[in-house]
């Protein structure tokens, strides 16, 4: 074999192994899915109620629809809300400190770290994050409960 031959050899086993390390790189960046955008159209499921809501903007909303789908017990709080935990906290960076909360709207609470489906109007609440709103009839939310719900992008 020539030394022009086994160079182009060498050259070609070297080209090969440098292009099959990238292939997992490659396969994993094709699998990931793609990045969630806002605003986005939720379904709520609760028993054989469906209720859409749409996720707005935000870091706390990108942060919360990164965790969907969620399966999570609601229960009642304070005959305004429903509250159920999260998995974890959001990331609340460059939200507001707080606001006022009306009826139909999806809120993250930072201190606790619960989500709120409000079925009233409610005050100012330092630590209350808006993450969006619920459209249509809130009766379900106004049910004792504790109750499951399934929340989903659309």
């Amino acid at each position: 074999m020539s030394s022009s031959s086994l160079l182009r050899l060498i050259l070609s086993a070297f080209l090969m192994a440098a292009m099959a390390s990238l292939l997992p790189w490659q396969a994993v960046a094709q699998t990931r899915s793609p990045a969630k955008r806002l605003p986005m159209t939720l379904r709520i499921t609760i028993a054989d109620t469906i209720l859409t809501a749409r996720l707005e903007g935000g870091q706390a909303a990108r942060d919360f629809a990164a965790q969907l789908p969620l399966t999570l017990e609601l229960s009642d709080y304070h005959q305004t809300e429903k509250i159920a935990q999260l998995p974890r906290k959001l990331d609340v960076r460059g939200e507001p400190d707080g606001y006022t909360p009306r009826t139909g709207d999806i809120a993250f609470y930072a201190p606790w770290g619960n989500i709120a489906l409000f079925y009233k109007d409610f005050a100012y609440s330092k630590g209350l994050v808006r993450l969006g709103h619920i459209s249509g009839d809130l009766d379900v939310l106004r049910q004792p409960g504790p109750y499951t719900a399934l929340i989903e992008q659309e």
